[in-house]
């Protein structure tokens, strides 16, 4: 199997690609290196691994790339942390929506040629921003209001333009919902703005790294966005890059959608409470204090994730300890070396 992989040096898409070539398959990835800049990969000299730099809105790029591959994942996308959702409200569904023009614009064409299987589309929990059952089943972005946040709005956006292939061109697909990637990979982005929060400041805005940053640069007591009260569904990079790749071929993936994570659900406060013991150990008291949260700080996201278990045998099940024991170290080593 051949994969076509549109932002390839992203977070996600690392572990999504490590995972397509250790189960043999050979990957094509495209990436401008426009979030993080320059970076290297373990696998960029994988036999099995091409890599292009270049910009995933470019049709007749990805036309050309497309025309020997089997399967699609429209990965690329303007994205970031909660922060990010701000400052780039507008950015976010532009250039996102011309990304996903462009990718359902070559997959249209490559399977009309009989060549392309299916595409695989890269959503997000975010459609389910406004989201009152929980846990939250797949089908219920349909049905619950919109999401508020341009971001999220844009990820249903994206799911339309998939509704649309399938019914004008019988265009096969999958849509895949991760929830709160944890892992290695994740750097400072070059547009990132830095935050202040207590003394030190940040940049990825997002909650595992931030909180690491904190806890290994010493602040006490400890920020924390919010009441803390906040429940998120921390699920391993890993497990995520293994269910991307089991649900390419699956039959009953076929045309369906999937919530992607974890079925623990973590309170930010005991997240903010383990970290801190992981980094200081048991015998310094446990001290936080309260920023304000931004406006797009949903308090409870909570998926169903009965439907990928039942029709994939799908399950993400890395402890959040063990995540923490892969992440504390690799975040301590960007610290130093100035990444993060």
């Amino acid at each position: 199997m051949k994969v076509l992989v549109t932002g390839s040096a992203g977070f996600i898409a690392g572990y999504t690609v490590q995972s397509l070539l250790d189960q043999g398959h050979s990957v094509v990835g495209v990436d401008n290196f426009g979030k993080y800049g320059r970076l290297s990969k373990s696998y960029d000299d994988h036999p099995n691994y091409t890599f292009v730099e270049g910009d995933a809105r470019d049709a007749g790029l990805i036309k050309k790339l497309i025309a020997d591959c089997d399967h699609f994942i429209a990965n690329a996308a303007k994205i970031g942390g909660i922060s990010y959702f701000h400052q780039f409200a507008y950015d976010l569904m532009a250039e996102n929506e011309r990304i996903m023009a462009a990718a359902c614009d070559a997959a249209i064409e490559a399977h009309k040629k009989g060549t392309l299987k299916k595409l695989t589309v890269m959503s997000s929990s975010m459609v389910y921003e406004n989201a009152t059952v929980f846990p939250t089943p797949e089908g219920e972005e349909r049905k619950c209001p919109p999401p508020t946040s341009t971001y999220g709005f844009q990820k249903l956006a994206c799911e339309y333009f998939v509704q649309g292939a399938h019914e004008q061109y019988k265009l096969p697909y999958t849509i895949l919902r991760p929830f709160n990637c944890v892992g290695i990979g994740e750097r400072r982005a070059l547009t990132d703005v830095e935050i202040p929060s207590g003394n030190i400041k940040l940049a990825l805005s997002h909650v595992v790294p931030d909180l690491v940053h904190k806890c290994l640069k010493g602040q006490d007591p400890l920020h924390i966005l919010g009441s803390g009260e906040q429940v998120r569904h921390f699920t391993y990079g890993g497990d995520l890059g293994r269910g991307i790749a089991l649900s390419l071929e699956h039959p009953k993936a076929l045309n369906q959608d999937f919530n992607l994570s974890t079925p623990a659900a973590t309170r930010i406060i005991d997240l903010a409470d383990f970290i801190w013991k992981k980094v200081h150990g048991p015998g310094k008291p446990f001290r936080v204090t309260h920023d304000p949260p931004f406006p797009y700080d949903v308090q409870f996201r909570s998926p169903d994730v009965s439907k990928a278990t039942r029709l994939l045998g799908y399950e993400a099940d890395t402890s959040l300890d063990e995540m923490l024991d892969e992440v504390i170290p690799w975040i301590k080593e960007q610290v130093e070396l100035g990444t993060i």
